[in-house]
């Protein structure tokens, strides 16, 4: 159970003389790579950011928010454990959109430079950071500048999600490397079917009420474009129990994890909400009365690219087959009979 007595992080107001040079603003840089320029241009304008920064701040504003927290304590603690899986130290380390971050607290860093859109969650921050109040969408920073980058379920909510990716790629130092987290996959599809079921019947059609997430094959893709390499993702399927569809909602606006897509209805009728409740408990209903909620988490590691890395090997230079393998266990390499 989390305790509510938090102490209240590090929130800097400095003169401009003493900022970091790292954190001096620039002008917005144009990006050379010829995808993430293409991407700024084609991307969908579908969350409408404004609003999801009202629901994070009206989440952080709540006396029990600590309740709310605990599959983002989980995640930001898998984070943490794959940047101890690299073996060397990150002097210089941000944390884009954290909130209250709750990667940080897992890490001992020299110095940690945090970011989010949402201002009360930024003030609640329980480590001492350099807190800068910025947009996922564009980091303040100055390129080559941070040896590690991390995000934790925060990315999923950016309209730009390539664009973003690009500029994480852009601030970091070369050899650094990327590790964040996101929702993505099939993330609460019970959620999403019983309200689709129960809206079509009784209201003739439905609206996104769940928001659209990026896949595992996608976001490796993006990666790529945005100038990675070395890249790892993989996904955690994580399951909630609640007592029902209500509770879930309840937590899910408690978190600040409320949808917010521009063609979104704007309510939702209480017969409607009944009906998608019991479709809920009928089609996933576990035995004792509660219904799961499914998390996909989807893992990501990439470095930015630098001289000193493995480079894949040249196609064509192999000197052994894989036909070949059958010999390794034959003695002295005699041929199959």
């Amino acid at each position: 159970e989390l305790s509510s007595n938090s102490r209240l992080g590090l929130c800097l107001r400095l003169p401009a003389h003493s900022v970091p040079a790292c954190l001096r603003p620039e002008p917005r840089r144009r990006l050379s790579s010829s995808s993430s320029s293409s991407s700024s241009s084609s991307s969908m304008n579908v969350f409408n950011r404004a609003m999801k920064r009202r629901q994070k701040d009206w989440a952080a504003s709540l006396q029990e928010r600590h309740q709310y927290d605990y599959l983002r304590e989980e995640v930001g603690a898998r984070v943490a454990d794959r940047v101890y899986d690299i073996a060397r130290t990150f002097p210089l380390a941000l944390d884009v959109g954290g909130g209250k971050s709750h990667i940080i607290e897992h890490l001992n860093a020299v110095r940690l430079h945090h970011t989010a859109a949402d201002h009360q969650a930024l003030k609640q921050t329980e480590v001492s950071t350099l807190s800068v109040q910025a947009d996922e969408e564009f980091l303040p920073f100055r390129e080559n500048s941070f040896d590690l980058v991390l995000s934790s379920l925060t990315l999923h909510w950016t309209n730009d999600l390539p664009g973003a990716l690009s500029q994480i790629c852009g601030v970091l130092k070369p050899d650094g490397v990327f590790i964040g987290a996101m929702v993505g996959g099939e993330t609460l599809y019970e959620l999403r079917c019983s309200l689709q079921l129960a809206e079509t019947e009784r209201e003739g059609g439905f609206s996104p009420r769940v928001s659209p997430y990026t896949s595992m094959s996608q976001l490796g893709n993006l990666l790529s474009r945005a100038g990675f390499s070395m890249l790892t993702v993989d996904v955690d399927e994580v399951q909630i129990h609640y007592p029902g569809m209500m509770e879930l909602m309840m937590d899910l606006q408690g978190m600040g994890e409320s949808n917010c897509a521009w063609n979104r209805r704007s309510m939702l009728h209480r017969d409607t909400m009944l009906a998608a409740a019991a479709v809920y408990k009928e089609m996933y209903g576990n035995e004792d009365g509660s219904v799961p909620a499914t998390f996909d988490i989807i893992y990501m590691i990439g470095w930015k690219p630098h001289e000193s890395q493995a480079k894949p090997a040249r196609r064509g230079s192999a000197t052994a087959s894989f036909g070949d393998l059958w010999k390794v266990d034959q003695p002295g390499g005699s041929q199959k009979p």
